[in-house]
């Protein structure tokens, strides 16, 4: 044989196809004897890879060495049970999926199905090796392999995806590192059970239809960096004890109903992503370390002080919500490819402490005030429309149009009083510029989007108010 060494409690074993249980039977040379409990005739007209399939699902290697004789079985039936034996002893000498795994597995399959147009699921037939399955990556760890990543539906471009729902099996994949779901149709709740993969370190399910709330679990998986559940239908409050996860860098939940506060987080955040939900309050002092931010489309309120100390981020939208107060100048001084502002309630005036050198800037519908500041000329894709900014528009601003330097100059509806163009100026093709409903005559009048509107002037009265 192979040399196996078995030191084997055998307890009561309940296989498929209803295959005889075995009693725990011990004496000073190890398990020898084992009494069958019910006929087994009927039970070994199956084919034998059928048959080791399903005992190794139930958890049983059995390991049997019977006195047959002692039963009356016939020799007929002792060679057969000879050969199943032996059978079984080669299978377990080889690697093998742990049957917890398997049976997860199994559960997991039974309440999911490919969208039409899918053929992910082709590939899982449990009368072959599991770990061969599509979206299946298994791991030897000291003993049956491990499902240590499950990669649900095809990731190509386009695919479609899976329908179904999410099963509690999950939970009994322990050695789970990863857990992705491609989009697709897939509905209900998370299930709790994942709280038991306490190995999971990226969690990916955007773009189903799964609902109810955050379960709590995800507060206990210590070694969690990645979870995206965003464009979904979850409700309720972002769990308090996700903050508090040691190693989390990525937190994604934009799109769906969240309600409630963010969190106070105390891991290395570095992208948190909340937009398009309905959550509430005020910032809470957020990670130094965060260097993506979104939480457009909510409705949060109050001043973005506390932003003041994250000057490694590189993304900010806080668009569509209800903050006010000042806009600290050092923002514009921040490493940021994008800063997105626009419909608040911001006031006061625009102070960067540096030359504005962020690709696009966004501050229109607030209620901003002062002269338009030269250091903002150095931005490509400028909005400040929709505010209520005063004076003549620095010089810096047309030279740099006219070289192209800048594409976007939006400056519509505001109470402006100068800008310097000629009448027979030509924009060059590639830049934008809208100045219309403004305190002024326009010298040209360049196209501007449709939501400017028609009126070219602000009346008199208006600007006279301002003066």
């Amino acid at each position: 044989m192979v040399g196996l060494q078995f030191s084997l409690d055998l307890y009561r074993l309940h296989c498929l196809f209803e295959l005889p249980s075995v009693e725990k039977i011990r004496n000073s040379d190890g398990v020898k004897t084992a009494k069958l409990q019910r006929e087994l005739g009927p039970h070994l007209s199956f084919e034998f890879g059928q048959l080791r399939n399903k005992i190794i699902i139930s958890g049983c290697v059995c390991v049997l060495a019977m006195e047959l004789e002692t039963i009356g079985v016939n020799k007929l039936m002792k060679a057969v049970l000879a050969l199943l034996v032996l059978e079984m002893l080669i299978w377990s000498s080889e690697a093998m999926l742990d049957p917890l795994d398997f049976l997860a597995l199994q559960s997991i399959r039974k309440n999911m199905d490919d969208m039409p147009g899918s053929t992910f699921f082709k590939s899982w037939d449990f009368s072959s090796d599991p770990c061969s399955f599509h979206g299946v990556l298994c791991e030897a760890q000291g003993g049956p392999d491990r499902v240590v990543a499950l990669n649900l539906g095809d990731a190509s471009a386009g695919a479609p995806g899976l329908t179904g729902k999410l099963d509690g099996a999950l939970g009994c994949l322990s050695s789970l590192v990863e857990l992705t779901l491609v989009p697709g149709f897939v509905a209900g709740p998370i299930p709790q059970t994942l709280g038991q993969c306490k190995e999971l370190q990226f969690v990916g399910m955007s773009k189903n239809l799964l609902s109810g709330t955050i379960p709590p679990c995800f507060g206990a998986l210590q070694k969690l960096q990645t979870l995206d559940l965003s464009f979904n239908q979850l409700v309720g409050e972002i769990p308090r004890d996700i903050g508090q996860l040691p190693i989390l860098s990525i937190l994604i939940l934009g799109h769906n109903k969240l309600t409630g506060s963010i969190p106070t987080f105390m891991s290395t955040l570095n992208r948190l992503d909340l937009k398009h939900n309905q959550l509430s309050g005020s910032l809470p002092s957020l990670p130094n370390s965060l260097h993506y931010l979104s939480l457009s489309s909510n409705q949060f309120s109050g001043n973005i002080e506390k932003l003041s100390s994250l000057q490694s981020l590189s993304d900010l939208d806080l668009s569509l919500n209800q903050f006010s107060g000042n806009i600290p100048g050092i923002l514009f001084s921040f490493p940021l490819t994008s800063l997105q502002l626009q419909r608040n309630s911001f006031s006061g005036t625009i102070v960067p402490q540096v030359q504005v050198n962020i690709p696009t800037v966004d501050l229109s519908y607030n209620l901003l005030t002062g002269q338009v500041s030269p250091l903002l000329a150095y931005v490509r894709s400028l909005y400040l429309n929709n505010n209520h900014f005063t004076g003549a528009v620095p010089d810096v601003f047309t030279n740099r149009l006219l070289s192209a330097n800048i594409q976007i100059l939006y400056l519509q509806h505001n109470y402006l009083t100068h800008i310097t163009l000629k009448p027979s100026t030509m924009l060059p093709l590639t830049s934008s510029l809208c100045i219309q409903y403004n305190c002024m005559l326009l010298p040209v009048q360049p196209p501007c989007p449709f939501k400017a509107g028609k009126q070219k002037k602000r009346p008199t009265y208006q600007c006279n108010s301002k003066g």
